[in-house]
């Protein structure tokens, strides 16, 4: 008895859709929103412009390079890119980022080279977030609160030095301060660490 299997169109169409879904290897995927090619051999993930609010839950393991510039994020949480182990650029800038977690970038220290959180919302970061990377730090352009830990990140990361000049107070423990970039206030003699241990040591003094 033999039997014939006739594929019908339908069938055919089911599939090419399943094969779509379980055939193409996890890290050959593509975010949706976004345009994924390489670039000297290396795979860049490019979502620029997209409207997004929050980073891509679907980024290839293996992308290299990562650019999410000009879109709505704003905050950037834990792990974020913990599982993208060969990541070595990330352009975060020109979006509506206010917070970053403290290990926002863990599992991507050793390897980044380069990190731009140039013109977001970001009035102060967890200096952990920052002082573990070894990449090259862009964050111009943005209204920060000059404080301990943003002269920390500025003596001990890794800071783009086109951009160091427009790292701006806009706010401060003193108003003079205010507008003035932070690196001219610390080549002045201002030392904000100095001032939050002087605040403490009064505080523990009244207890």
């Amino acid at each position: 008895l033999t039997t014939t299997t006739t594929t019908t169109p339908a069938t055919s169409v089911a599939q090419a859709f399943f094969c779509l879904l379980f055939c193409i290897p996890w890290g050959s995927s593509c975010p949706p929103s976004c345009q994924c090619t390489e670039r000297a051999g290396a795979k860049a993930v490019l979502c620029s412009s997209r409207h997004l609010d929050e980073i891509p839950k679907d980024i290839p393991r293996d992308v290299v390079f990562l650019k999410l510039d000009a879109n709505s994020i704003t905050r950037i949480p834990s792990n974020a890119f913990r599982h993208l182990s060969h990541l070595e650029e990330i352009d975060l800038s020109r979006n509506a980022i206010e917070k970053i977690d403290g290990a926002a970038f863990k599992g991507v220290a050793a390897g980044l080279r380069s990190l731009d959180l140039s013109s977001n919302r970001i009035r102060s970061i967890p200096k952990e977030a920052l002082l573990a990377l070894n990449a090259k730090l862009r964050l111009a352009n943005n209204p920060w609160h000059c404080e301990c830990a943003l002269q920390e990140v500025l003596w001990e990361a890794r800071l783009d030095p086109d951009s160091v000049q427009d790292i701006t107070c806009h706010t401060a423990p003193r108003e003079e301060y205010v507008g003035k970039p932070l690196l001219q206030v610390l080549d002045a003699g201002v030392n904000f660490c100095s001032v939050r241990q002087r605040t403490t040591a009064v505080a523990m003094f009244v207890t």
